[in-house]
């Protein structure tokens, strides 16, 4: 990935990271995204003890971590792999996946130009990035025709071919939307009753990843963010009738 982001990041940001070194204690990254260097303490690498880091992380990994502390000063960056959940991780992978794909668009049109991609990527981002944090949350509002290459000051004949390999090569963006669903059942058959209510909600674009403890993460995708909340709470609302039909309990709470 080209974007390498100035200054430091935020406290709670997710950054993408490759493992660079493990210590008995703790875990030294490289933040891809802004080439510095960050610490994960053992106590950020997984819930509960652990024995052996090397059970969890290993040298060269690549791993989604949420930023704890930052001190510029120092150039100290401290962040945790366990306060991440796994729809946090897949929205960062997704986000980072779109920007390579943007970039190898750009790489296409350098080819088609014939010029340097390097040379082709700074003029586009150095203009691009003036009004959006990625390169690919520029594309996809090309795509959606919210907005174009010319109004953003870029040279027509690269705006041409650009658009053209935009519109041709990338997806309308997908929505995500989820929350936290609780299920109780005190039923002898309550394991399968609470299958067969997560059954009622199951569909292509709903996603539930248990947690732990009665709690299921359950996340709704679609192109459009009404249509997106209209599919969740289709499904949590038929779950929770479900179970507690069959006299369970079911709750339902939004994230963020």
């Amino acid at each position: 990935m080209l974007l390498k982001k100035k200054d430091f990041p935020e406290e709670d940001e997710l950054v993408l990271c490759t493992v660079t070194k493990l210590f008995p204690h703790g875990v030294f990254v490289n933040l891809d995204e802004y080439d510095k260097g960050g610490m994960i303490h053992i106590s950020e690498v997984s819930p509960g003890r652990i024995r052996n880091i090397r059970d969890f992380v290993k040298e060269g990994k690549k791993v989604v971590c949420k930023i704890l502390r930052v001190d510029p000063e120092k150039g100290h960056i401290d962040l945790s792999l366990r306060r991440v959940n796994e729809r946090q991780k897949k929205e960062k992978v997704n986000e980072i996946k779109q920007e390579q794909k943007a970039e190898k668009i750009i790489e296409f049109t350098a080819k088609k130009l014939d010029t340097g991609f390097n040379k082709l990527y700074n003029e586009l981002s150095s203009k691009i990035m003036e009004k959006y944090d990625l390169v690919y949350l520029c594309f996809e509002e090309v795509v959606n025709g919210k907005i174009s290459f010319d109004k953003l000051g870029i040279e027509p004949k690269t705006a041409e071919v650009l658009t053209e390999l935009v519109k041709d090569r990338m997806k309308p963006p997908e929505v995500f939307v989820g929350g936290e669903l609780t299920l109780k059942s005190y039923a002898p058959d309550g394991i399968e009753i609470i299958k067969n209510a997560l059954n009622k909600g199951a569909s292509k674009n709903i996603t539930i990843v248990y947690e732990g403890g009665g709690k299921y993460d359950i996340e709704a995708k679609s192109n459009e963010y009404k249509d997106a909340e209209k599919i969740l709470e289709s499904a949590t609302t038929k779950i929770i009738d479900f179970i507690e039909n069959q006299d369970g309990e079911g709750s339902f709470v939004r994230k963020e």
